[in-house]
């Protein structure tokens, strides 16, 4: 009997390889071909921009990527698009994955799955000109944001809270596709203020001659993810283990330092928001 039991129990073992084998891996396409071609929006500086100068791209996240890819033996190619396409190019496998200042939230997590890597929070933020001091003064204004993103809802809820409440008009929400059609509205007077990422106001408003200052504290705290399918579970897991190892040997702590976003770091990578298990 115990026999018996031994052969079934390694039987079963030998099953189980190949499951274990195919936990973080990196597709067999990408591998074959070597690189990882990514859709992004780099208009959000400082986690993805082009210089000026050059037109390469620059930023956090390129260069988190970029560390990435080399860890894993891979080159990267990259497409610039508007921020709303990002989603389709995933579903639609146009992008192997989205890292590019993308915020997990539970709605989005209801089709794809996210590998965090960093603590962020939206922002109301004016000219420096402007004469308002606290956000309750935004009450029945008009902000500016991404309508894509998830600070439309973000500056609504904010609103409903905080200004219909205690019965003052509630914001408008002025939608653009980017973050400089914003600060364009802003700059042009068509907005009161805007928001976006708290992390990228300060490096932004330093691009353009410290025009731009913070009203208030964060609307939220929430995470950057690398945003994948939820059928690529173990691509997603491949990614995930090799950005722990970025944390791990300590060139992620140098990247966000660079960047001076060492206070949006996290003590190891994440999944859909939670420690992972």
């Amino acid at each position: 009997m115990l026999k018996q039991f031994l052969c079934r129990a390694a039987l079963l073992g030998f099953a189980l390889v190949p499951q274990l084998a195919a936990a973080g891996e990196i597709p067999a396409a990408i591998k074959a071909e070597g690189v990882l071609k990514l859709s992004i929006n780099a208009t959000y500086p400082p986690m993805e921009y082009k210089d000026p100068e050059t037109n390469a791209f620059m930023g956090l996240d390129i260069e988190l990527v970029d560390a990435l890819a080399a860890k894993l033996g891979l080159k990267v190619e990259r497409t610039d698009g508007v921020f709303a396409q990002l989603i389709p190019a995933l579903s639609t496998g146009r992008t192997a994955f989205i890292l590019s200042g993308i915020t997990d939230t539970p709605q989005r997590r209801e089709t794809m799955d996210f590998v965090n890597y960093m603590r962020a929070g939206a922002m109301f933020y004016t000219l420096t000109s402007s004469s308002l001091k606290d956000p309750s003064e935004l009450c029945g204004k008009k902000v500016a944001t991404i309508r894509s993103t998830t600070y439309p809802g973000q500056i609504k809820d904010w609103s409903d809270q905080n200004c219909v409440a205690a019965g003052k008009a509630a914001i408008e929400v002025v939608g653009t596709e980017s973050s400089p059609d914003a600060r364009l509205q802003l700059k042009q007077g068509r907005a009161d203020a805007a928001v976006q990422g708290g992390e990228t106001i300060p490096f932004t408003s330093k691009q353009e001659g410290g025009i731009y200052r913070v009203i208030g504290k964060p609307l939220t705290t929430v995470y950057y993810g690398a945003a994948f399918r939820k059928t690529d579970v173990a691509f997603r897991d491949a990614i995930a283990d090799a950005l722990q190892e970025l944390i791990n040997d300590g060139t992620y702590a140098k990247i966000f330092a660079k960047w001076e976003l060492t206070d949006s770091t996290l003590p190891a990578i994440m999944i859909n928001s939670e420690p992972r298990k």
